[in-house]
């Protein structure tokens, strides 16, 4: 059953113009191991590393091009750090589409690779995601790029692209569908913030038409290297704030506000909270994803999963909750990450003779 609901996100969009490479529908997979160990019985992985492109920024993509489909519209404009660009630059190939991205310094070769690979024009901008004013040049810049009528502006938050972003809802709408039991917490990496406000605006909306009573708690996870939302929300402050970033997770690297002062609103009305973790709390959940659950993601991917096993050691987690990791991207993405993990554990290389030899 597809769990889309198109006529939702897109309303005033033709069928022709729907463009979907099979996002969404990802699997929810309850924990073989890592649950049992840190004694939640009801722990939970969102597989969202396996879309199309390997990550949730396929819900935002599909959506966003099928509208530039609709309007005739030939160019994609967009900003990236390495998902949100790999999935534009995607469905701009399979639409015909022009893409050019402007990519933050720090973005990994793995994700700049896959741009490319699809044809994307891509630009790493110096200072760009580091250094505040060239990032707000970099924005206006890209603005202006986008002011042709066959161009549009493709940025993965609320405030840029609130249509697309409405697709990420899916993710919410999936989880209430997908799970026999009501959810009472949903950990999520926090960047900009859009993909937590996309989930807690898709818990409200099943609220709000009676499809579900109530709404998990949205807990917001980030590296304690960008602290723009989670302490915040954390602390009982209202609004958000921009950083100076320190931390080296890929994808979390994201100083300004963006979505942040409506995350915190949206994640304290469903009595969710914030949760930060180190960078080395991060590489040791990836590691034990893979090597405890089978399930291979980039660090980004393993921060919800960081975040909840804190909460739990904290005592802020009921042993039998139902609890939801969102696993956002895959591991291929990152290359130095999966480096990093394996650094100590070098391949072998044996004569035949050798092996044979070895009891």
């Amino acid at each position: 059953m597809t769990l889309w609901r198109w006529s939702e996100m897109l309303p005033a969009t033709p069928l022709h113009a729907r463009l979907d490479l099979g996002a969404g529908n990802t699997p929810l997979v309850h924990s073989a191991r890592i649950g049992r160990a840190a004694g939640l019985e009801n722990l939970f992985f969102k597989l969202e590393n396996t879309n199309p492109t390997g990550s949730y920024k396929d819900r935002f993509a599909a959506v966003a091009i099928s509208q530039m489909l609709a309007h005739c519209q030939t160019r994609c404009v967009t900003s990236s750090s390495g998902n949100a660009g790999a999935s534009l630059a995607a469905h701009c190939a399979a639409a015909g589409i022009e893409c050019e991205i402007g990519v933050i310094v720090t973005a990994p070769s793995g994700k700049l690779d896959q741009m490319r690979a699809y044809g994307a024009n891509v630009t790493r901008v110096e200072g760009f995601g580091i250094d505040d004013e060239i990032t707000r040049q970099v924005f206006r810049f890209l603005t202006r790029r986008a002011e042709q009528p066959d161009t549009a502006l493709q940025i993965s938050a609320f405030c840029w692209s609130p249509l697309g972003m409405a697709g990420v809802k899916t993710l919410s709408y999936e989880l209430a569908e997908q799970s026999s039991s009501p959810i009472d917490h949903v950990f999520s990496p926090v960047s900009g913030g859009g993909l937590n406000l996309a989930v807690a605006r898709g818990f409200q909306d099943l609220v709000g038409d009676g499809r579900l009573s109530s709404s998990p708690r949205i807990d917001c996870v980030q590296p304690a290297g960008n602290d723009t939302v989670a302490g915040p929300l954390r602390a009982g402050a209202e609004r958000a704030r921009p950083v100076a970033w320190t931390t080296q997770i890929s994808g979390l690297q994201c100083a300004s506000i963006l979505d942040g002062h409506e995350l915190i609103s949206a994640a304290r009305a469903s009595g969710g909270t914030g949760h930060l973790v180190s960078d080395e709390q991060i590489w040791e959940a990836q590691a034990r994803l893979a090597r405890e659950e089978g399930i291979f993601c980039e660090p980004a991917g393993a921060t919800a999963l960081a975040g909840a096993l804190q909460a739990c050691e904290q005592g802020d987690l009921e042993p039998r909750a139902r609890v939801v990791c969102l696993v956002t991207g895959a591991a291929f993405k990152d290359p130095p990450s999966i480096e990093r993990m394996l650094a100590d554990d070098p391949v072998a290389t044996r004569t035949l003779s050798e092996m044979i030899a070895d009891p």
